[in-house]
């Protein structure tokens, strides 16, 4: 799968071939050459990459989807754009580390121990909000792209998730909400939790399978 990192306008600018006309450098050039004429040095904003955060359910209603969500959390580690990774259960776990392995395997392996609630409940609420407290407001969330990867069940108040998801989108650049469920015929969002994020998320994609990480990868891409 290939991935492109979503990009953002430096506010520094930077020498370019093009752009606006920097007097100061270019004066010091005269300067240099005696007042003999020379170049005209120029400046422009430049691209830089945007940061992506990845949260990704790994409670028991998505043990079917987590392992294949995690290697493609892997590949966007791999590609060597700012990405960070998390795991949401009964709590939360930051596991870009162990996808630093180059093995997809090895990695898995390496995120599996340090993991502790593989498999077990969910509350999709509490772990945002303990993400926002120490990832949020002065820290790398504010313009980033943030993907959450769920199905949407909350075993608590589902008001607490909309919530969190509000405050999580008044600091992101992009919320990209990401159910493998969507993909089946019939499905609507009507889980509680689901219904109570989803008008705090910028997308909302499929994820149940390769044609559908691709387009998740060009939505991420293109953010």
């Amino acid at each position: 799968i290939p991935v492109h990192a979503p990009t953002r306008t430096s506010p520094r600018l930077s020498a370019a071939r093009r752009g606006r006309i920097e007097a100061r450098a270019t004066l010091r050039e005269q300067v240099r050459r005696l007042g003999e004429p020379g170049p005209i040095r120029h400046r422009r904003r430049t691209d830089r990459p945007r940061r992506v955060i990845l949260l990704i359910d790994v409670s028991g209603s998505m043990s079917a989807y987590a392992d294949a969500f995690l290697r493609l959390a892997h590949r966007f580690v791999q590609a060597g754009g700012p990405v960070e990774v998390f795991t949401i259960g009964t709590r939360l776990t930051h596991i870009t580390r162990a996808l630093t392995v180059r093995d997809p395997d090895r990695a898995l392996i390496a995120a599996g121990e340090v993991v502790p609630d593989w498999s077990g409940g969910t509350r999709l609420g509490e772990g945002l909000a303990a993400f926002l407290r120490a990832w949020g407001r002065r820290g790398p969330v504010r313009g980033a792209v943030v993907v959450i990867v769920s199905d949407g069940w909350e075993r608590d108040q589902p008001e607490a998730l909309g919530e969190q998801v509000r405050q999580l989108r008044t600091l992101a650049h992009r919320v990209i909400w990401v159910n493998p469920h969507r993909g089946k015929d019939g499905y609507a969002p009507v889980q509680q939790g689901m219904a109570a994020a989803l008008p705090h998320c910028d997308d909302f994609l499929a994820g149940h399978s390769l044609a559908t990480f691709h387009e998740l990868s060009e939505v991420i891409g293109s953010a």
